[in-house]
C-alpha cells in the first residue's frame, strides 16, 4: 500500500474479487484467511458491502456477490460501446458487412454494439440487446475458444470462428475474441448476406478485435 491508497477500499475490492471467483460463496473465516486479516475486519467489510447491495449472505452465512454488482456492470456497457465504435465502423465500411461487439453477461452472450455499413444496397440488420447462448453462433464460440486456449497457450489457427447461414441470424458470420483484457470476455464479429465468405474477412475481423481490445485497456 502507498500513501495515496486506501487500505479499507483495497480490502473491499479484494473481497468482491474473491467472491466473484467463488461459485459457492465464501465464509467469513475463509475470507479472513485469504485476506490475512481477523474476522472482525471481514465482518465490517461485508456489512458495508451489503448496505450497497454488492454482497449478500445466505442462511448458512456464506457471502456471495450481490445484485448491485450487476447494476454497476450494466452502466459499463455504454462506455465499452463508445470505445469500440471507431474500430467497428472501420470494419463495417471496409467489408460492407454489419459489425458487432458481443460481451459475456452472466452465462449468456450479449450484443452491446452494432454498426451497419453505409454504402451497401443490402446488408444484414442486427440490434443491440440480443442475447444468446455462447455456443449458439460464431460470436459466442469465439469467446469459448479464447477460454479454452487461455492467454498462456498458443493461439489457434485460424484465430477466427465462422458460422453458416443456418444459424440464428440467418447470415454468414465471422468472429474473433477480444484478447488481453482483465474481467472482460467478448468478441468482435461481422454478419454478411449468404454466399462465399471472402478470404480476407477472417484476418480483418481479427485485426478489428485487436483494435477493440487496445481501446478497452
Amino acid at each position: 500500500m502507498t500513501a495515496e491508497t486506501s487500505q479499507t477500499l483495497d480490502r473491499g475490492v479484494r473481497v468482491l474479487k474473491l467472491l466473484a471467483d467463488a461459485e459457492r460463496g465464501l465464509t467469513v473465516t475463509e475470507l479472513a484467511a485469504r485476506l490475512e486479516v481477523n474476522r472482525t475486519v471481514v465482518y465490517r467489510l461485508l456489512a458495508t458491502l451489503e448496505q450497497h447491495g454488492l454482497v449478500r449472505r445466505d442462511v448458512g452465512g456464506r457471502a456471495r456477490v450481490g445484485l448491485g454488482v450487476l447494476r454497476l456492470s450494466h452502466r459499463v456497457h455504454p462506455l465499452l460501446r463508445e470505445a469500440a465504435l471507431p474500430a467497428l465502423r472501420s470494419l463495417a465500411e471496409d467489408l460492407g458487412a454489419t459489425a458487432h461487439l458481443t460481451l459475456v453477461d452472466g452465462a449468456e452472450a450479449l450484443v452491446v454494439a452494432v454498426v451497419e455499413p453505409t454504402w451497401t444496397d443490402f446488408h444484414v440488420a442486427y440490434r443491440t440487446g440480443v442475447r444468446h447462448a455462447l455456443a449458439e453462433n460464431a460470436a459466442g464460440r469465439a469467446i469459448l475458444q479464447a477460454r479454452a486456449t487461455g492467454y498462456g497457450q498458443p493461439r489457434p489457427e485460424p484465430e477466427w470462428v465462422t458460422g453458416s447461414a443456418e444459424e440464428r441470424s440467418g447470415a454468414n458470420s465471422v468472429a474473433a475474441p477480444l484478447r488481453g483484457l482483465i474481467g472482460i470476455e467478448g468478441s468482435v464479429g461481422v454478419l454478411m448476406l449468404g454466399g462465399t465468405t471472402p478470404e480476407r474477412v477472417g484476418p480483418r475481423v481479427v485485426e478489428a478485435a485487436l483494435e477493440v481490445s487496445e481501446a478497452l485497456r
